[in-house]
């Protein structure tokens, strides 16, 4: 039997070969399905997530359909509390005030002055921390047509401000501006000390007012009230009910303190403001 030609290519395709030299084609004609399938895998992969997104987008809107947003489902509730202390302290300033050419003089004769006060302040039993000084130096000018501005010498203010936590002791706290010759009594104002429990009190009162009106806001409109959601408070203005001038109309300084002074008392309020949900 003769082998035409040709025939070889035949056998070895029959035998699974490439034949002719065309092996190379083979291999790239194959890589390529490969990277074709693996192509398609890739989309219909990001195919499934995005069909799948959109489902579950659906299925949220359709279960908001006909309902408020739920931060939109909620009520403010404000409340107030008000109580009542008893001034516990006074708060009064004692100064002194001088003008002298030489400004080294001018303060060694405010110190003079300042100095008795102080030290008998200490003597009466007042503490270190209850006292604040405030000291200033400053050159004080006349002027005239004829010589302008001139110096007329240097000025030097110095003030207490005192804390009085025993009350008793206000009037001769007060006499000693007129002993020690202060030219200045800048007034009485009562206070309380430490707020904090008052304000404590305050607040329990604002708690318990926004909830009676949250149960009874809940009773009108048909609905119960879940957990809160925000809580918010502010403190109310404070009352000092009590100020005194000690001034004596000829000279500007009393020779001596009142007789009697009431410290009175000051409301402390705190405002609430509670957001509650609505719940069917």
């Amino acid at each position: 039997m003769g082998i035409t030609p040709g025939g070889n290519n035949k056998l070895d395709q029959m035998m699974g070969g490439c034949g002719g030299g065309r092996c190379a084609d083979c291999h790239d004609h194959g890589f390529g399905k490969k990277l074709l399938f693996t192509l398609v895998g890739i989309l219909m992969v990001y195919g499934v997530f995005y069909v799948g997104t959109l489902i579950s987008n659906n299925l949220k809107e359709h279960e908001f359909i006909g309902k408020a947003d739920r931060m939109e489902r909620t009520v403010v509730i404000n409340g107030f509390g008000k109580v009542n202390g008893k001034n516990d302290i006074a708060m009064t300033t004692i100064g002194y005030s001088n003008t002298d050419k030489d400004v080294a003089k001018a303060q060694a004769e405010n110190k003079k002055v300042m100095d008795q006060v102080y030290m008998e302040l200490k003597q009466m039993g007042i503490e270190e921390k209850d006292l604040q000084s405030n000291y200033n130096v400053y050159p004080e000018y006349n002027y005239t047509q004829d010589k302008g501005q001139e110096l007329k010498g240097y000025r030097v203010s110095n003030s207490l401000t005192i804390k009085i936590r025993d009350l008793s002791k206000i009037s001769n706290i007060l006499g000693l501006a007129g002993k020690y010759g202060a030219t200045e009594v800048n007034g009485l104002s009562f206070t309380i000390d430490d707020t904090e429990n008052l304000k404590a009190q305050a607040r329990e009162k604002a708690l318990a007012d926004a909830k009676a009106k949250a149960l009874k806001m809940g009773q009108s409109l048909g609905v119960r009230l879940g957990s809160v959601i925000s809580y918010s408070e502010y403190e109310g203005g404070s009352e000092y009910p009590y100020a005194v001038k000690y001034m004596d109309a000829a000279s500007g300084m009393g020779g001596a303190a009142p007789a009697a002074v009431s410290g009175g008392s000051m409301d402390v309020s705190m405002n609430v403001s509670v957001v509650y949900e609505i719940l069917q």
